[in-house]
């Protein structure tokens, strides 16, 4: 199979809050292998710590709560580096 793959606009690496407040870390982006969509792949930071894949424009999206539009995923300060979070 020599077929050119399309670019893949990774969702960047780190810490990020969930809408309902827990916290993932985003690991990277990978390919569906049957569609080649981007997929966000990240871990739980509570529980059991499980690993999760969820589409990249959906990791991305905004949803509404109590009428407002808040980011699903929002990117949080990164501790180690002692940085805020950039868009």
């Amino acid at each position: 199979m020599n077929e050119k793959l399309p670019a893949l606009t990774p969702t960047p690496v780190g810490l990020y809050r969930h809408y309902k407040g827990l916290m993932y870390e985003v690991v990277g982006t990978a390919r569906h292998s049957e569609t080649l969509e981007p997929m966000t792949v990240y871990r739980a930071l509570y529980g059991e710590h499980g690993l999760w894949v969820r589409p990249a424009a959906m990791f991305a999206e905004q949803v509404e709560i109590d009428g407002v539009l808040r980011q699903r995923f929002e990117k949080c300060q990164d501790p180690a580096k002692g940085e805020e979070a950039a868009d």
